[in-house]
């Protein structure tokens, strides 16, 4: 028995230590691709461009909070953030139910059209959204023949033509974040409902809403993310003429004048702290609410 115990100790660390040689190559790529440029960026964000020989110094931080072009890209940056995640989350719990209640040959064209367009992001939506709503897009010209007059006056150009762009390429994502959710809401408990008298209404606010609460929350803060540190649809559409927190960092490291790196390090640093924010709430509400489901 003891030599038996002794082979299987021996037999579950030459295990261990296979598995960790297999993650060597990841952890190596963690740390030379992800951490190490992580911590230079925080380090480089307490530097000065305008002098090198200063180590640290918060005077990047003072001038992201105390000038307006900056405090303006990120009031920005978290309007459209929040506006195109709110919306995308309401469509894509109408498109998840949709999916979840279809069968056969639609279900496979809807996840099919959405595996699609979840990938139609960045410069190619841009361009697509101005042959359709650009000053001579399609629907444009349609609505300049038949007087259409909330289309004639709609402008692409500025923030709610990026907001609806930014709400397009957020639905497919968080439909597909949610469809696996909606598996878990077994079909029994619908049925059990309509046998007691209760609506569909009555089914969704007591039952289903609340069971996918957490899948919810946890499809909010990877919305949040996506659109915060969007970039290639921004910068397409109106290039440096609206100010964003993706669009700053790009013009401090890569500006036509002068480059800003160590400032371009501060905002990015701080657009990460609004994402860590972010990310700890909706885990904080997501944990209270398994715990109340469980009670």
């Amino acid at each position: 028995m003891e030599q038996k115990s002794k082979h299987s100790i021996l037999t579950s660390r030459n295990n261990r230590y296979l598995y960790l040689l297999a993650l060597a190559p990841f952890l190596f790529l963690v740390v030379m691709y992800e951490m190490l440029p992580l911590i230079m960026l925080i380090i480089d964000s307490f530097g000065l461009d305008k002098d090198a020989a200063v180590r640290f110094t918060l005077e990047n931080y003072n001038k992201i909070f105390t000038t307006l072009s900056y405090q303006r890209a990120i009031e920005n940056s978290l309007k459209i953030t929040l506006i195109s995640t709110l919306f995308g989350i309401v469509i894509a719990f109408l498109g998840a139910q949709a999916a979840y209640n279809s069968r056969g040959k639609f279900r496979n064209v809807f996840l099919t059209v959405l595996n699609m367009t979840s990938n139609f992001a960045g410069v190619p939506l841009a361009f697509a959204y101005m042959i359709i709503l650009g000053n001579a897009g399609v629907l444009k010209q349609i609505a300049n023949i038949y007087g259409i007059e909330f289309l004639q006056n709609f402008d692409l150009y500025t923030s709610n033509g990026l907001t609806i762009m930014y709400i397009y390429f957020q639905i497919p994502l968080s439909t597909l974040l949610l469809i696996p959710a909606f598996n878990g809401i077994r079909r029994e408990w619908n049925e059990a409902n309509m046998l007691l008298g209760g609506t569909s209404a009555h089914f969704w606010g007591h039952v289903g809403i609340p069971v996918l609460l957490p899948s919810l929350f946890s499809t909010l803060s990877v919305l949040f993310a996506n659109a915060l540190c969007a970039y290639a649809t921004a910068y397409a559409l109106l290039m440096n003429n609206f100010s964003l927190l993706p669009v700053n960092i790009s013009a401090s490291f890569v500006g036509d004048i002068k480059t800003k790196p160590k400032l371009g390090a501060a905002l990015s640093v701080v657009m990460m702290l609004i994402m860590c924010i972010v990310i700890l709430l909706n885990n904080f509400i997501t944990k209270k609410l398994t715990k109340w489901e469980s009670r």
